[in-house]
């Protein structure tokens, strides 16, 4: 009875993705699963994460020299030793007890009692992980051997969030399961919910891409393809390959790439136009409109050193660690530019370019990109820092892009470089396709 209630459930949660808008919401999923202990997550997040070491083989503990994997080497699967999986076999779930736990409300409350969410950004990229060890089977692995395994982010798509005021003493729910596979990656969706008078409610939902690697994070690993088990899983797969395209087009036609558009130059030309005083010969000097400010005079610097306590299975720093630095230092920047406590509305596009060495020192930069009327748009670079060269010399490792709310109409900000004008034509991209424009 139990498994018919839960397939059910499943059933439900995808009759709200689709393959043009990606994710829709979950408020439908969340009222059927009310009074179902179906609902009931069957993992606390430490849970989870012990499961993964256990799974993966790791030793507890800091070693700067990890044990080596390579003998799993030879336990790698061929892709047609893995069977076909639905979606529903890779769909889970886990908690977040903050109702009664008082040492995890310490470590996730603002200093107004809410969640802090670059906290659980941290979990969503770990629950993330936890997904794909649901959806890879090998048959052929040996009972007592772990799994030949490696699993890394390589972006996260877009996650946006509700309009929901968290509370630090409500538990807090993770759901979700794969929507498509490649070859050896997996696109995985996660829901996360808060319950709120009895109900779970809607925080957030994202959209991550994984790779799976080898035990030796050397080489591409196999994963098991998706055989759909109703027609809603069929839908969901066929959006699955569109958004692939999209990523793919999104990727091409970068800024960084390509030249700007036909409207895009005009934009550009507008910009000058506004900041030049072209009846003087100063061509030079740049003039700074009515209630707009300069993108150059409006960014926050960051730079931590990195921990063990920060690393992952493969003794790199956490991904989830620094979309969580990432999202703090572009929340921080953001309200330093409208003097008023900003809304988190989305972050869309994180790119995992390079992994981070876990002893780094890690500078992040947040810009003050792109704004409109009572938005902003906000890129946060992370850089790695060569302490050999004193710091002088970085290598940027991750990009991230988030767009925030403000209940007041904002300054404008504006170029004054060729090089910031690409920071603002992407940034305006970044912002269009966030608030589903473009």
């Amino acid at each position: 009875m139990m498994r018919v209630l839960r397939i059910g459930a499943v059933a439900l949660l995808r009759q709200q993705l689709s393959p043009r808008t990606n994710l829709l919401s979950i408020a439908k999923f969340a009222t059927a699963l009310k009074g179902q202990d179906v609902g009931t997550p069957t993992h606390t997040m430490d849970e989870v994460q012990a499961e993964i070491r256990q799974r993966l083989g790791l030793q507890r503990g800091y070693h700067p020299i990890p044990r080596s994997r390579e003998h799993l080497l030879k336990y790698t699967p061929k892709a047609e030793d893995l069977p076909p999986r639905s979606m529903q076999d890779s769909y889970t779930t886990a908690a977040l007890p903050l109702s009664t736990d008082l040492k995890l409300q310490d470590n996730y409350v603002s200093h107004l009692g809410n969640v802090r969410m670059g906290r659980l950004m941290e979990d969503l990229d770990a629950f993330a992980v936890w997904v794909a060890h649901q959806h890879v089977k090998v048959p052929t692995l040996p009972a007592d051997v772990k799994l030949p395994y490696t699993f890394v982010t390589i972006l996260v798509d877009k996650v946006s969030f509700s309009d929901l005021v968290t509370d630090v003493k409500e538990d807090i729910r993770f759901s979700g399961h794969t929507s498509w596979v490649g070859r050896s990656s997996m696109e995985i969706v996660v829901w996360v919910e808060q319950k709120h008078h009895g109900e779970y409610k809607k925080i957030t939902r994202a959209l991550f891409l994984m790779g799976a690697r080898n035990a030796t994070n050397t080489g591409a690993a196999p994963v098991n393809p998706i055989e759909p088990a109703t027609d809603e899983e069929r839908e969901i797969l066929s959006g699955g390959e569109e958004r692939k395209k999209r990523r793919q087009i999104i990727q091409a036609q970068s800024i960084f790439r390509v030249e700007p558009n036909d409207f895009e130059q005009t934009l550009m030309y507008d910009i000058y136009k506004r900041t030049t005083d072209t009846n003087t010969m100063e061509l030079n000097k740049r003039l700074l409109p009515a209630n707009a400010r300069w993108m150059s005079e409006w960014s926050t610097v960051t730079t931590i050193p990195s921990f063990p306590e920060n690393r992952n299975a493969h003794n790199t720093v956490f991904g989830g660690f620094l979309m969580r630095l990432a999202l703090e230092n572009s929340w921080t920047a953001a309200f330093l530019y409208c003097s008023v406590r900003p809304k988190l509305l989305h972050i869309c596009d994180i790119s995992f370019e390079k992994p981070v060495p876990v002893a780094s020192f890690i500078k992040l930069t947040s810009y003050v990109v792109y704004t409109e009327l009572n938005y902003l748009q906000i890129m946060t670079v992370a850089d790695v820092l060569d302490t050999s060269a004193g710091g002088s010399n970085q290598v940027t490792t991750n990009v991230f892009y988030s767009t925030y709310k403000s209940n007041e109409t904002v300054h404008q900000v504006l170029p004054r470089s060729y090089h910031e004008t690409m920071w603002y034509i992407q940034g305006r991209r970044k912002f269009k396709y966030a608030m589903g424009l473009e």
